[in-house]
């Protein structure tokens, strides 16, 4: 075995997003594409010579080949040892747990999340650092400069290494260990969720579950946790195999892509709790019978019962939610008397807050929510807190759903996502928005007073670094907010998204029809926006 500089040059499109590098697999497979990225991101590392890596992804098209790369390119840059999960198979929260236990110098995820995966589809690669978490700011900026004057990579001429074999190997100096994807993940969940009381509680014949892991990461984990742990019967677990095309869906788990939960839900002889994970095992959808819960009011509800959970028995020391989430987890922080953070888009920006202390829960609209048990957020976790709070309340969804509204009120609200639109266009549209800023303070739109409307920037109370343009709101003075954003995780196209709040408190008035509540805010978002005409599309893609 020799290490072997191979001259190269950059790419210009290797900038990482939100959620590290993600393109179509024929970007990636291009000739030196995927070997650049990860020179890159060696290069622009200090300290890791010597040190652990963890390395996995979520099982997708071209997950293979991609490691068998960085194991040669990790042996070649004086990395010490690489865990590295059976099959190359590690969800994202798996992977944060397993480098902070481990006290891992760093990890690379590959995935591109809750995209579609096959021959010509989506691909991820991204780098999360000590804590667990997705690299800041400064070191994916610093990655992406390096790809900008890359001339050349180094890799280790070798066979590849057997990753459905446990055990130790050797790639020149560096030492490979390929683990178990799940131990180490359940006994992290075994400790902070009451495994005994959920057991009880899915044995008693009194409750049936559904999870659906969509031919995704998180197959061999629900089934080693839910069915073998915790004695749910064989089957409990549905698309538990993960697939490099996610068997041909769409690993979002939201009402549109988890159409085949969602019918069984709502159908005649409906189990009493469903929910599904996404293609990484980061997002989470939880469903009772014939009931829909949002992720907003997920979050809150897991922050409201939170003391009712060993690990988090003795309180939390605050929460955060993205910008665009509704405000139902604020109204519990104010009656904790805890600190509530806004922050922007993207999980990393959670991370500081969870490393000072501030933080304990977090969590976005997007189907994501989480803890400091890791720095990711987390579909497994967010489950199984749901099944120990219906074990410790002996009540179904719906019923701690409605008796949060009746204590808290409503933050009815929804996410209208237009996807794969004309970037051009897409951009122009939010152009028109921060143009129109200055003037709609005070303006009076189908009867709601404009309170105020920006530009969303954020300061983070930690390291005062600050992040500008993080989305267009719109609030008036009655608590609705209508908020407008690009997203930054597809690979073609672009996807607009509408965030649409409004505050109820009258529990007469909690079962409205979501769509009908906010029919106002969803004309004056349009007329605000000329979404349609701009877009071309007259509805959304997807409505959650």
């Amino acid at each position: 075995m020799s290490i072997t500089t191979v001259a190269t040059q950059p790419y210009s499109d290797q900038k990482p997003g939100t959620s590290g590098l993600r393109k179509k697999v024929p970007t990636f497979q291009q000739p030196n594409y995927l070997e650049n990225f990860i020179q890159s991101i060696f290069d622009s590392l200090e300290g890791h010579q010597g040190a652990t890596l963890v390395v996995g992804g979520d099982g997708r098209y071209y997950n293979r080949q991609a490691i068998q790369v960085i194991l040669k390119m990790a042996a070649a840059n004086d990395v010490g040892r690489v865990l590295v999960g059976q099959g190359g198979i590690l969800s994202t929260p798996a992977v944060s747990c397993l480098i902070r236990k481990y006290q891992a110098f760093g990890g690379i995820v590959l995935s591109a999340s809750h995209n579609p995966g096959g021959p010509n589809e989506d691909f991820g690669v991204k780098y999360n650092v000590s804590n667990g978490g997705p690299a800041p700011e400064g070191v994916t900026k610093a990655i992406f400069e390096r790809s900008q004057a890359i001339d050349s990579y180094r890799i280790l001429e070798a066979e590849d290494v057997n990753l459905d074999q446990l055990g130790a190997f050797q790639l020149g100096n560096l030492r490979v260990e390929v683990i178990d994807s799940v131990t180490d993940y359940a006994a992290l969940m075994e400790f902070l969720f009451d495994f005994d009381q959920i057991q009880q509680f899915l044995t008693s014949g009194k409750v049936r579950i559904c999870i659906d892991s969509l031919h995704a990461v998180t197959g061999p984990y629900a089934k080693a946790i839910f069915e073998r742990r915790l004695n749910a019967p064989a089957g409990t677990v549905r698309n538990g195999t993960p697939l490099e095309d996610f068997g041909g869906g769409h690993p979002d788990p939201n009402l549109v892509y988890a159409h085949d939960l969602v019918e069984t839900m709502f159908g005649d002889d409906a189990p009493d709790f469903g929910a599904a994970s996404d293609g990484d095992g980061d997002r989470n959808m939880i469903l009772g019978r014939h009931f829909f819960v949002t992720p907003s009011d997920s979050l809150a509800i897991l922050v409201a019962n939170a003391t009712r959970v060993p690990g988090y028995r003795t309180g939390l020391a605050g929460v955060a939610r993205s910008m665009p989430t509704s405000q139902a987890v604020d109204r519990v922080a104010e009656k904790l008397g805890i600190d509530c953070y806004e922050t922007p888009t993207g999980w990393k920006f959670f991370g500081n807050l969870l490393d000072a202390g501030r933080a304990t829960l977090c969590g976005e609209e997007s189907f994501g929510t989480g803890s400091n048990h890791v720095r990711e957020k987390d579909g497994l976790w967010a489950i199984l807190f749901w099944l120990n709070i219906m074990a410790v309340r002996q009540q179904s969804v719906a019923e701690i759903v409605a008796d949060h509204w009746a204590t808290y009120g409503r933050n009815i609200y929804s996410r209208h996502d237009y996807e794969g639109i004309d970037t051009d266009r897409a951009e122009a549209l939010i152009r028109g928005l921060q143009d129109q800023l200055g003037g709609l303070k005070g303006q009076t739109l189908r009867g709601y007073e404009v309170a105020y409307a920006d530009d969303f920037s954020y300061t983070d109370p930690v390291d005062g670094s600050v992040s500008t343009h993080q989305g267009i709101r719109i609030g008036f003075t009655d608590g609705s907010r209508i908020v407008f954003r690009l997203s930054g995780t597809g690979t073609q196209g672009a996807t607009l998204r509408l965030y649409l709040e409004r505050y109820e408190a009258d529990p007469s008035r909690h079962q409205q029809e979501t769509q009908a509540a906010l029919a106002d805010l969803i004309q004056i978002a349009d007329q605000v926006a000329r979404i349609q005409e701009l877009t071309g599309r007259d509805q959304p893609t997807v409505i959650t």
